[in-house]
């Protein structure tokens, strides 16, 4: 057998496995994908008037709000998705299932590759749902065409992947479960600290350089250019930029986590 085809059988069984594990334990991927559903019921309901009045000049739209605050909410939703990812990880190199596929006739980096393709199909699956509530509650895309609608969901596949791959180091990094979960904690509250919710140049003026240069508000942007039909300036390419990096990083670091000798 190839050493390629050994791969691809390797991480469609490791593949397999997590999706099993996502089935059998949905509490974890449940719990997580509340969050950025009831920040959107609260700032849409709650919040939504006066949000928008600020943005607007003073005028309460709230279906105009809901149009900007959607893109962040569904980056939000793949932060909040790869925590799950950090603490499966954990949770395989505490429970000794690591030690145990180190000494089988299998493609090493499958099992890391099976963690990343299962974590990246549960990120789509929640931007999903949480598009789904979105759409029940008020938000239309009119703008976009065809080709933005791609872009947009090649944007939150690229997304998903760089921090996912974030969300394996973190994992192999952890002690335990518990220390997972919280060091993938940034991947939440970072959303909070962008243009998710309100505008950057609305923001304090020694604040706003930690909310524009940081991963979230690049492709905030981006994302929300593509779906109203706005304008997306350089944000394409600073996401982009920020992508390609997470995902070098992440994959350099995990992989050196991963192999290197238990302790």
């Amino acid at each position: 057998m190839s050493t390629l085809t050994l791969a691809l059988r390797d991480s469609s069984t490791m593949l397999r496995r997590n999706l099993l594990h996502a089935r059998c334990y949905p509490s974890l991927t449940l719990n997580l994908l509340l969050t950025p559903v009831m920040l959107l019921l609260l700032f849409v309901y709650i919040l939504g008037d006066t949000m928008s009045a600020g943005i607007g000049g003073g005028t309460p739209d709230r279906s105009a709000y809901i149009a900007y605050v959607v893109p962040g909410l569904l980056l939000m939703t793949i932060g909040s998705t790869t925590i799950g990812t950090a603490v499966s990880v954990s949770n395989d190199m505490t429970e000794g299932i690591i030690a145990r596929f180190r000494t089988m006739a299998i493609h090493r980096p499958s099992v890391l590759v099976g963690h990343v393709l299962g974590s990246v199909l549960q990120c789509v699956t929640s931007v999903v749902l949480v598009g789904a509530v979105a759409l029940a509650i008020g938000f239309r895309s009119t703008h976009a065409t065809a080709l933005e609608w791609l872009a947009a969901f090649a944007l939150l596949v690229l997304f998903a992947t760089a921090l996912t791959w974030i969300a394996v180091g973190m994992g192999l990094a952890s002690p335990n479960a518990e220390a997972a979960s919280n060091s993938a904690m940034p991947l939440i509250l970072l959303p909070l600290l962008s243009s998710a919710f309100t505008p950057v140049h609305s923001m304090p003026g020694w604040f706003q350089p930690i909310a524009q240069y940081q991963p979230f508000t690049p492709a905030i942007e981006t994302l929300r250019g593509l779906l109203l039909g706005t304008d997306i300036g350089n944000n394409g390419w600073l996401v982009a930029a920020w992508c390609v990096g997470l995902t070098v990083l992440g994959y350099l670091w995990s992989t050196a986590r991963f192999n290197s000798d238990p302790k």
